[in-house]
């Protein structure tokens, strides 16, 4: 398939006849950005219930990461559902797990024996690296960034520190955790500029969170997106980092490194934590680790994962079908795909960077492989927010034919399959150019 490919009026007739019954039947917590309604997808392209075809730079949260129904991944997936599709992990052993587990220890940027807890998504595999971390340390208190996005579960909703609606009407989040500033070196939280910065905002946990809120003797973790997601596709200094990990080894706090995101070939490596030569303590991965069906995973070094049998588990973690799904997704990341990542993104920062020089309303351009950031305001001196600007872009966006996906207040994320080619990238960059040039003319 090829796309964009506009045929009828958005949504079109069949899409909005479903969304209608949606609305009846569907609960209204969850956030449509737009009348997509997709019937079936190949590669970075996907296909609405009308026949709109329609380039995917969103990846369904960054989960596709080999692209729609690639054929190898389905054929793992069939295989295996021909076997046999669910004999819980908790209680009894198959190989698949067992493989992909011997896999992961194989990839992940932790020197010695690794261990791996199966979980369903992000969020359970960042409620495992919690407890995990409480378990292990027998200390009670945890650390999260600003900005940070961890889940929605009360124990990862409590690390999460992205939008206020998502803790609305939750509260009292699970007690005992604090946050701090993260690297956002184009707005620095401490003012300095970020040729300046050297990660200054470290100062603040250093010196206030862990003077003032909470002894380090009492954390059991600090958990950090080695590059920011939900936040705004934040990537920080190596310095940040470099720091981050200094800091809880001088104190014995366990650092969990949240790659639900940021994982699996996304920014060009395996993990983002290898641009910064970070090896954490313990990693939570999910969304493109299987390609689109349900895993997550929490990884941690083996003198960490001590817990006892019994002391947590999962019916459905490490599904059979999930685990076969993985395998079969890592091996094309491995083969080819981490290594487009790297190429295609490369060239597709370098565009966009080229529209920054024509367009005032692009205010930063970052990221790493195909996670991209483009943050928009509305003056490149006072860095103004353009809010409702974004928002107007991705509709645009949309209308044009081209997925994707807010990030932060004033960020849109590119995050495509990565299976996306030079030319689909150019596609990509076609329509943004479009989209905020009609912005950019529109009254105010």
């Amino acid at each position: 398939m090829t796309a964009p490919e506009i045929k009828t009026p958005l949504p079109g007739p069949k899409a909005k006849a479903l969304i209608e019954r949606d609305a009846k039947y569907v609960s209204p917590s969850y956030t449509r950005g737009y009348p997509l309604v997709i019937a079936r997808g190949e590669g970075a392209v996907v296909e609405d219930v009308d026949g709109n075809r329609f380039l995917d730079c969103a990846a369904g949260i960054a989960v596709n990461s080999t692209g729609h129904s690639h054929p190898d991944v389905v054929r793992a997936i069939v295989d295996q559902a021909q076997k046999f599709l669910h004999m819980s992990g908790t209680d009894f052993y198959y190989e698949p797990q067992v493989r992909l587990a011997e896999e992961i220890a194989s990839i992940v940027p932790m020197p010695g024996g690794v261990k791996s807890f199966f979980a369903n998504s992000g969020t359970e595999a960042n409620e495992a690296a919690i407890k995990l971390a409480r378990y292990h340390s027998k200390r009670p208190f945890l650390i999260a960034f600003m900005g940070s996005f961890h889940g929605r579960t009360l124990g990862s909703l409590s690390l999460t520190a992205s939008r206020a609606v998502q803790r609305k009407g939750f509260g009292p989040t699970a007690p005992g955790t604090f946050h701090t500033p993260y690297a956002d070196c184009y707005r620095c939280p401490l003012g300095l500029k970020a040729e300046n910065c050297a990660a200054e905002c470290l100062n603040y946990l250093e010196e206030q969170v862990l003077v003032q809120l909470v002894t380090p003797d009492e954390v059991a973790a600090i958990v950090v997106e080695p590059i920011q997601g939900e936040g705004g596709y934040l990537v920080p200094p190596k310095t940040f980092h470099d720091r981050l990990r200094a800091l809880t080894e001088k104190h014995g706090i366990l650092l969990i490194a949240d790659e639900v995101q940021s994982g699996m070939g996304r920014t060009g490596k395996m993990f983002a934590s290898e641009h910064f030569g970070l090896e954490p303590d313990i990693m939570s991965m999910a969304k493109g680790i299987a390609s689109g069906l349900p895993l997550g995973v929490t990884a941690a070094r083996a003198s960490v994962m001590d817990w006892t049998p019994g002391a947590h588990a999962s019916t459905f973690g490490g599904n059979p079908v999930s685990c076969a799904a993985a395998l079969a997704t890592i091996k094309l990341l491995k083969d080819q795909l981490i290594a487009n990542a790297a190429t295609v993104g490369e060239h597709l920062i370098a565009g966009v960077r080229d529209l920054q020089a024509r367009h005032p309303l692009i205010g930063d351009v970052r990221g790493k492989g195909l996670m991209i950031g483009i943050e928009f305001v509305r003056d490149r001196q006072t860095k103004e927010r353009a809010t409702t600007e974004r928002d107007r872009i991705v509709d645009k966006m949309f209308a044009r034919g081209v997925l994707v996906l807010g990030a932060g207040r004033n960020t849109i994320r590119l995050s495509p399959p990565l299976v996306l080619t030079k030319a689909e990238a150019d596609a990509c960059l076609q329509a943004l150019d479009g989209a905020i040039g009609d912005v950019e003319r529109e009254p105010a």
